[in-house]
């Protein structure tokens, strides 16, 4: 996890209200979008390429699962 070691993590402003159940992004210096849940920084994290991010960020907004 050497190249996410560093990295300026923020949580959305729609997060506010859901009983803390949410992630954080950060870009990374290698375009790609990383994700965490914000309740366990030092786990696991997902990376999207751009178009990836794109779509995964479509797909919740639109609430699909």
């Amino acid at each position: 996890m050497d190249k996410l070691d560093g990295l300026t993590w923020r949580t959305s402003s729609y997060s506010g209200s859901n009983g803390g159940n949410c992630v954080e992004v950060a870009t990374t210096t290698v375009n790609t979008v990383a994700v965490r849940d914000s309740k366990d920084p030092r786990g696991p994290v997902l990376a999207f390429g751009p178009q990836d991010w794109q779509r995964f960020a479509a797909q919740v907004r639109a609430g699909l699962p």
